[in-house]
C-alpha cells in the first residue's frame, strides 16, 4: 500500500506539473505561437501533449524507482535532489515561453533542464538504472526541444 501511495504521488506531481504547464501554455497557441516564424522541423501542434503526457508519465516512474525501490544513500538523495531542480525549471519554462513570451530567458531555462537532466541520469545510473533509462526520453525531448526554442528566437528578432 505505501509503495502504492508514493507512486501515486509522484503520478500526481509529475502529471500536475504537465498540467499546470499546459493551462499557461494554451492560451498562446492559437494566438501568439501560431504567429511565430517555426523552424522547419517544428512537429504539429497535436504532437506536444501526447509527448509531454508520455514524458511526464515516464518521469513519475523514474521518480517513484528512486524514491521507493532504491536503498536510502547520500546518492539517492542527490538524485531525487537534481531531479526536483531539473522539474521546477521544467516548471517555469512553459510560463516563460508562452504566457510571457520571452523566448531567451526560455531558452536559458530549457538549457538548465538539460544539465540537470543528464546530473540526474548521472547520479541514478549506479543506483536504479531503470530509473535513470527512464528519463532518456525526456533528455531527447527536451534536447531537441530547446533546438525549436532557439530556432524561433532567430527566426523572431524583436
Amino acid at each position: 500500500m505505501k509503495s502504492a501511495l508514493r507512486f501515486l504521488a509522484c503520478a500526481a506531481l509529475c502529471l500536475g506539473i504537465g498540467y499546470v504547464s499546459g493551462l499557461s501554455t494554451r492560451p498562446s497557441i492559437p494566438t501568439w505561437y501560431a504567429g511565430l516564424a517555426k523552424p522547419s522541423w517544428t512537429p504539429p501542434n497535436i504532437a506536444f501533449p501526447i509527448v509531454w503526457t508520455t514524458l511526464y508519465f515516464l518521469m513519475a516512474v523514474s521518480l517513484w524507482l528512486l524514491w521507493d525501490r532504491t536503498a536510502a544513500s547520500a546518492q539517492r538523495s542527490k538524485a531525487i535532489g537534481l531531479f526536483f531542480a531539473q522539474l521546477v525549471l521544467n516548471a517555469l519554462w512553459s510560463p516563460v515561453f508562452f504566457a510571457w513570451h520571452l523566448i531567451w530567458p526560455a531558452l536559458a531555462i530549457i538549457l538548465g533542464m538539460i544539465v540537470f537532466v543528464v546530473l540526474t541520469i548521472r547520479t541514478a545510473w549506479d543506483i536504479n538504472r531503470p530509473a535513470a533509462l527512464l528519463l532518456v526520453p525526456y533528455l531527447m525531448w527536451i534536447s531537441y526541444a530547446s533546438t525549436l526554442n532557439a530556432g524561433i528566437g532567430i527566426m523572431n528578432p524583436r
